[in-house]
């Protein structure tokens, strides 16, 4: 067995020579979280501003089951999309599961009600009445929209940073749904555990390497733009 140093300075060689079978694994796993964020960011926007800007009925209800659904563990997630997408679920017909797809909808349910609240919040930050002063002048519902959002644009990419950060490393919803299938529905979180369990670490420290280093950028980007949100 290699020695501590030795399976970093291997993972370091892995990542570094461009190892086939490591880089796969890392562009499946971006390209199943940049589609689940860029599915659910509009969506999700939109949910946040009606929530901070209009009223209805519910509005208080659906408020706190948002902020409930931040708390669900990503296995929670996983399972119910599980047993929905099995071949005795309702939607087993589909036969997404084991797929790339069904793990891109086991990740928008997770990113999708922390995109919500924290939307929300940045929405809440501006005065409402700017939403009437925008209609005032002559905009348009939909350039209103748009003006309030440039206002909380810091806020918005806040969100987005963050619900990255939360699907990107999840692993529970990613191993239920996808299978861990090599070359199709791998990403790194389930090849960490995997190669972990089989006693391979360099594979594993490698792509703890990627995480980490995406983790720095992500969480250093967030507080550059909660910095810039403060100044405006």
């Amino acid at each position: 067995m290699e020695s501590i140093s030795a399976t970093i300075i291997h993972a370091l060689s892995l990542l570094l020579t461009g190892d086939a079978e490591l880089w796969t694994i890392i562009g499946i796993s971006f390209s199943i979280s940049t589609t689940a964020i860029l599915i659910a960011a509009g969506p999700a926007i939109l949910c946040g501003f009606f929530l901070a800007y209009t009223e209805f009925p519910g509005r208080r209800l659906l408020i706190s089951l948002f902020n409930t659904l931040l708390a669900v563990p990503a296995v929670v997630v996983g399972l119910t999309f599980y047993i929905l997408l099995s071949r005795q679920g309702p939607l087993g017909d589909w036969k997404l599961l084991f797929t790339q797809t069904a793990m891109v909808l086991g990740q928008i349910a997770l990113c999708f009600p922390l995109l919500v609240a924290m939307s929300h919040a940045a929405f809440q930050a501006v005065d409402k009445r700017a939403w009437e002063t925008a209609r005032t002048i002559g905009a348009n519902p939909f350039q209103a929209f748009f003006m309030i959002l440039r206002e909380v644009r810091f806020g918005v990419f806040g969100a987005l940073v963050a619900g990255y950060g939360r699907i990107i490393a999840e692993v529970g919803a990613s191993m239920m749904l996808g299978g861990n299938i090599l070359h199709y529905t791998r990403n790194i979180p389930t090849a960490i555990v995997l190669e972990t369990s089989k006693g391979e670490l360099a594979q594993g420290i490698a792509l703890g390497m990627v995480l980490i280093v995406l983790s720095f950028i992500l969480i250093t980007t967030l507080h550059y733009l909660q910095g810039k949100g403060r100044v405006e």
